[in-house]
């Protein structure tokens, strides 16, 4: 059900086409933001221990014997609280990456997202062989306020020269560092104090601007009360940074706007094969057909096009049908006219001048009916007649006819199978009476004896209408061609026999706009033909417009 549901509807099926798409972009670019985040994350702990890990080295790389170094690596570990191990380098396999970024004196970084466990890479730029590596399984204030003392521990050699030698290892280091006056820096007493004591402190700084929060580490410098070694501010991690935000935001609306041109397309060429066809049809070519694609409303509007070119088409062959009959069946009557004209302009005899006079008369009233029935034929062939439908008693219209049609003195004898006196039908009833009218005369026509008129409604919920004769009836072969207009036929029905061939055709025309069909067949009693029309006995009222 929903499946059709979508199938039919161009504005759901674009909207669930949206929901889809605004999923599958939001699912893409938390992906893209997780696997982007894990290179920024990988990135960031190498900045943070690219600086600290040269100084280690620098630290490890001063001792001359090789139990200085364990004895030192011993100390730091102690200082850090966290093992500390001098390995052997062909012990650790490194990739072409993390060699470079060995060679280039930077560490290298591995972390264990399942367990949240780190390990450092160092390398000992005196001592290839060997590389420091350390188990980082938790990073708090003790490790933070240690940092300082590496750095210090390097500058401790170059006594007088600490601020050169610190410049020399600025590029090591991702974040600031450097040695300031501690007037200079805004610090309360306590903290003061702390450093007093040789103690570091810790200065976080939540910012709202592009940085966030950041950390700066305050040391204080040996044989230099009135100064500290500052590392920082050292920014926190963000998951979300502005730049990232800004960027995910635009891609993701850039693949929404793909998604939705996507979506819009199909229904854009639609339009265009549409208009493409308006086009051709102004021009005043009505052959072209726009392709039916599926079951929504361009669907729809496609096949109202295809419909009203067919229709379209139809009229302009009917026009010029109706155009070449007209000028064939006005041209024998005006002949007569103009033939007896010209004998009352010659003849003198009294006797002789009335009858010519009464030809023409009879010639002038063909010329009415064969007006009358061209515009009756015209207003229901061109576009949609005015059918005002109403609840009519079918009787009274059957008998109605069956009362004018003996007035006539035809000589015929005019059975009447009434339907049920309550019997209604939704129908117009001067557009219904011409049928059956149309039909009857018809009959009356060409036919032996005997019409038969009967009406009534099927048990399919279909009204029907029901004129039979017992005449030659009509050759199966030419049933199909009588409704066509100023259509006669060769044998039985012809044009001795008066008409102009446009009553069938309206009668074909009423039926369609009733919703209905009409069908001729041979008639099982009387033998001649058989005449039905059939159309919906019962619809919502409702007056059709032009």
């Amino acid at each position: 059900m929903v499946s059709r549901v979508l199938k039919n509807s161009i504005f759901l099926r674009i909207y669930a086409g949206l929901v889809v798409l605004v999923v599958v972009v939001a699912a893409f670019c938390y992906l893209l933001v997780q696997i982007i985040n894990y290179q920024r994350a990988q990135e960031y702990r190498e900045s943070l221990t690219d600086g600290i890990s040269y100084v280690i080295s620098e630290g490890v790389s001063r001792q001359p014997e090789k139990q200085q170094k364990l004895d030192w690596i011993s100390d730091a570990s102690d200082l850090l609280e966290l093992p500390i191990y001098y390995v052997d380098a062909e012990r650790v396999e490194l990739s072409r990456t993390e060699k470079k970024r060995i060679a280039e004196q930077k560490s290298v970084v591995r972390y264990d997202a399942n367990n949240g466990v780190g390990y450092i890479i160092i390398g000992l730029k005196d001592d290839p062989k060997h590389y420091l590596y350390i188990k980082v399984d938790k990073i708090g204030e003790r490790q933070m306020r240690a940092l300082p003392i590496f750095v210090l521990d390097y500058l401790i050699f170059y006594p007088g020269q600490e601020r050169e030698y610190l410049e020399k290892i600025k590029k090591h280091f991702y974040y600031p560092i450097g040695i300031a006056d501690i007037k200079d820096i805004n610090l309360d007493s306590e903290q003061i104090g702390r450093l007093r004591q040789d103690q570091s402190v810790l200065l976080y700084k939540d910012s709202a601007t592009v940085r966030g929060t950041t950390i700066s580490i305050v040391s204080p410098m040996p044989n230099h009360p009135a100064q500290v070694l500052i590392l920082g501010p050292v920014p926190m991690f963000n998951w979300m940074p502005f730049q990232l935000s800004a960027g995910i935001t635009l891609f993701s609306l850039f693949l929404l706007s793909l998604g939705v041109y996507g979506l819009i397309l199909p229904l854009e060429r639609k339009i265009r094969q549409v208009r493409y066809a308006l086009n051709k049809m102004k021009s005043g070519d009505l052959s072209l057909r726009v392709p039916i694609e599926g079951t929504d409303e361009m669907a729809n509007l496609a096949s109202s096009y295809n419909n009203m070119s067919d229709h379209i088409q139809r009229l302009i062959e009917a026009q010029r049908e109706l155009m070449r009959a007209v000028s064939h069946e006005l041209r024998t009557p005006v002949a007569r006219i103009r033939f007896g004209m010209e004998m009352l302009a010659e003849e003198d005899d009294y006797n002789y001048r009335i009858q010519q006079v009464d030809m023409i008369d009879k010639d002038i009233e063909a010329l009415n009916t064969l007006i009358d029935e061209i515009m009756t034929y015209a207003k229901l062939e061109q576009g949609t007649p005015s059918l005002d439908f109403e609840d009519i008693v079918l009787v009274e219209v059957l008998d109605q006819v069956a009362m004018e049609t003996e007035a006539l003195k035809t000589q015929k004898e005019i059975e009447l199978i009434a339907p049920p006196l309550a019997l209604k039908v939704d129908a117009e009833r001067r557009y219904l009476h011409r049928v059956v009218q149309n039909l009857v005369g018809n009959a009356v026509r060409y036919c032996d004896n005997k019409v038969r008129i009967s009406g009534g409604i099927r048990a399919d919920g279909n009204a029907y209408v029901c004129v039979e004769d017992d005449g030659p009836g009509i050759p199966e072969q030419e049933r199909s061609r009588i409704f066509e207009a100023f259509a006669r036929l060769d044998d039985s029905r012809t044009r001795a026999s008066g008409g102009y061939g446009l009553g069938l055709s309206i009668v074909s025309r009423i039926a369609y706009w009733f919703g209905g069909t009409i069908q001729v067949d041979q008639s099982p009693n009387l033998g001649g033909a058989r005449f039905t029309m059939t159309w919906p006995a019962k619809r919502y009222k409702q007056v059709i417009k032009k």
